[in-house]
């Protein structure tokens, strides 16, 4: 133990309980406290863009011209000018309000049979939702009092209202569910009501913790509004996991008969040492994210970090202390029917495990092609994956209010909803080159004292009329004047945002790769595990994306969990799932590897320990898989299509990963390499060893028992807690 990290703290933690603790606690409701009074701080339009559009964003920053929040109402009427009276009692309601400006005169359809009333939100635009309810009061009031007229409204206070009342109850929700379905796995794994609460409650803590660290952060780094969504999906995942599988080794080690001294040591030597290199790994996957050059996924990679260091943290240190101070008492509150614990001495068969495990490693090819091929089935859909930024009538389902009123007022008014935006900037916007430029355009807006001009142009094809306005029509009005044009609005924002997407995956996509591999090939002095490592977790993020776009996508079983086919994939999700399956596959692939490098490290040969290892940690693998899928799960009934997306995505995956990968593709692609698992180079020999287990640890079958004892490892005793 003298070179095992995990192994000193964890008996560090148990000879110092009460520091421990303490000082976990105090540091929890410091966190909290001071990040909570902080507030958090989102980022702004310009910060969350990219390329042009972004540019554009940023000049009127700079100008003071940032743009207040707009909103549409149309007026529909079954005959021509049938909804003027609506429309005169409209426009005098919204001027009640207070709330309002610049309400233009209604614009009409083709047909005569609906108009259009614009108007602008007073005030800052990033906080026009918390002052919109008025103004919906209003619309609402006239919608109920005329009968004879529809009237639809959307806008971004109004769609940014309807939006944040989602995100809160669903975040709630989340909470809600999430905690129960995992605190009744934890039961049925642990049979008692103490062990299956300490993972929760250390995860909850966790997470409440880096909400406050994160806050603080904010303050540097501006957050897009879902990050604490992202983040309490990660860390209670990935919280209540390290507790498991930290908390399965000290009882299997009990079960196995060990004193409770002995058996905390093991598991801090083991599972503790795998809790750090999995954390280890799923925080330095995720700086991947910083090289994506969008700071959405800088928030995102900076909430992870944060909630898995904690996490981790809590793990290697309370956790000990908590269970030397529980001792026996942590099977306190047994459940009858559901506490298996093995008896003592007792060999655990794995279960589900054992019983695939047979076939697996007595036909490994057959298996480990059938496996690749069904990931690869799974993959397929993938190839024709569509990204780009799902507005928000897009993600709340087709029946929704808001979506509802952005497809009629689309329908009746092409473009109108999500025009471009044309930013103008010149030394001297009244120079005669410019003013012509200016002139070949309709709605155009002049700020003379700042030299910069707005061009509204409606986008009645959306992408082909953008990219028509940016190859033709603006270099062929400005080309020549010295002015600066860029154009910018919803349409021109995703296509520069997937642009951005598309040349950022590459570098973060490189990173993780290589950083899996060295992690691994640092972990287990073996180029042939860090190389399956990486092929093994590419088979699971392409299983997700093909499952994602069949469902998301092609509406493929979409309705099973009220959702549907949006005929794309929301632009940032693909290079988040991937970054975060690369993490989180870390936690079962470093857990079952090391379990069997621990067998193999006894005396056992390849195959022999490959058995051993699945089925002495498929109870763990399961328990762990099962809480995550479950995690995700709640967020895949959430109201938000991103959301949906994340969650079945990461769900799948992690479901695949735990089935398909760990229990059948890696100990059949194991079982086939043989020794060359284990195999050094020569010019690799020298990196340092890290131990699998304790020193003069024997193993857990042969001749030297099914457990290795610690005994003749120099360790001082750890104290333990009151017998139950």
């Amino acid at each position: 133990m003298k070179g095992n990290l995990a192994a000193r703290i964890g008996v560090w933690s148990a000879h110092h309980r009460r520091t421990a603790v303490l000082g976990w606690l105090l540091f929890v409701v410091l966190a909290t406290g001071v990040g909570g009074a902080s507030g958090m701080v989102e980022m702004t339009e310009s910060e969350n863009g990219a390329g042009d559009s972004a540019r554009a964003e940023q000049i009127l920053d700079e100008a003071g011209l940032a743009h207040p929040a707009g909103e549409l109402v149309m007026v529909s009427a079954a005959r021509p000018d049938g909804w003027r009276t609506a429309a005169g009692e409209l426009a005098a309601a919204l001027n009640r309000t207070g709330e309002v400006t610049d309400i233009a005169d209604p614009v009409t359809s083709k047909n005569g049979r609906e108009a259009l009333i614009t108007f602008a939100m007073k005030g800052d635009a990033a906080t026009s939702a918390d002052r919109v309810q008025p103004v919906l009061d209003a619309v609402s009031g006239v919608r109920e009092a005329r009968t004879d007229v529809e009237i639809d409204q959307f806008g971004e206070a109004s769609a940014g209202k309807w939006l944040g009342d989602l995100l809160s109850e669903d975040f709630r929700k989340a909470e809600f569910t999430a905690v129960p379905l995992a605190l009744g796995i934890l039961l049925v794994a642990f049979g008692a009501v103490v062990a299956a609460l300490l993972p929760v409650g250390l995860a909850l803590t966790a997470c409440m913790a880096a909400f406050g660290l994160l806050s603080l952060a904010s303050h540097q780094l501006h957050l897009f509004q879902t990050t604490y969504s992202v983040m309490f999906l990660m860390g209670f995942a990935v919280g209540v996991d390290y507790c498991l599988f930290y908390l399965r080794r000290e009882r299997d080690e009990r079960a196995a008969g060990r004193d409770a001294e002995t058996a905390l040591r093991i598991a801090a030597a083991t599972s503790g040492r795998a809790v750090l290199v999995s954390g280890l790994t799923v925080m330095v996957a995720m700086a991947g994210m910083f090289l994506s050059g969008l700071l959405l996924f800088k928030g995102f990679a900076l909430a992870t970090i944060i909630v898995v260091f904690i996490a981790m943290l809590g793990s290697v240190t309370v956790l000990p202390a908590l269970l030397s101070w529980l001792g026996d008492r942590i099977d306190a509150g047994r459940v009858p029917l559901l506490n298996r614990r093995g008896k003592r001495g007792t060999r655990a068969s794995g279960g589900i495990a054992g019983t695939v495990l047979g076939p697996v490693l007595a036909a490994p090819k057959l298996f480990a092609a059938g496996s690749v091929v069904l990931l690869l089935a799974l993959a397929a859909p993938a190839l024709g994956m569509k990204t780009e930024q799902l507005g928000l009538e897009r993600q709340f389902g087709s029946d929704s209010p808001l979506a509802t009123a952005h497809r009629n007022i689309s329908e009746s008014f092409p473009g109108g909803p999500a025009p471009a935006l044309v930013v103008v900037r010149a030394d001297d916007i009244g120079a005669p080159g410019v003013r012509t430029a200016l002139g070949t355009f309709d709605q155009v807006t002049v700020h003379a004292e700042r030299n910069i001009a707005e061009i509204e142009v409606p986008l009645p094809r959306g992408e082909d009329d953008l990219a028509e306005l940016r190859d033709r029509r603006v270099p062929d009005a400005f080309g020549g004047t010295g002015a600066q044009a860029y154009v910018t609005g919803e349409v021109a924002s995703s296509s520069d945002f997937n642009d951005q997407l598309k040349r950022g995956i590459v570098p973060v996509f490189a990173f993780v790769t290589a950083v899996t591999f060295l992690l691994m090939l640092f972990c287990f002095r073996s180029y042939v595990i860090a190389v399956t490592s990486v092929l093994l977790n590419l088979l699971s993020v392409a299983a997700a994306y093909g499952v994602m776009t069949a469902v998301f996508q092609h509406g493929l079983g979409a309705g099973l969990i009220g959702s549907e086919g949006v005929g794309a994939i929301e632009s940032w999700m693909p290079l988040f799932v991937l970054v975060v399956l690369f993490g989180l596959s870390m936690d079962y692939h470093v857990f079952v590897v090391s379990r069997i490098r621990e067998a193999r490290d006894s005396g056992l040969d390849t195959r022999s320990a490959i058995d051993t290892g699945i089925r002495r940690t498929a109870g763990a693998v399961t328990g762990a898989a099962a809480i995550m899928v479950a995690v995700f799960s709640v967020f895949g009934t959430l109201s938000m299509q991103d959301m949906q997306q994340m969650g079945v995505g990461l769900a799948v995956a992690v479901l695949l990963d735990a089935t398909v990968v760990r229990m059948v593709l890696l100990p059949s692609v194991m079982s086939l390499l043989g020794e060359r698992n284990w195999r050094v180079p020569r010019m690799l020999s020298r990196l340092p060893s890290l131990e699998h287990g304790e020193h003069g640890e024997h193993g857990e079958h042969g001749e030297h028992g099914e457990h290795g004892g610690t005994e003749g490892t120099g360790t001082e005793p750890v104290p333990a807690g009151s017998r139950g």
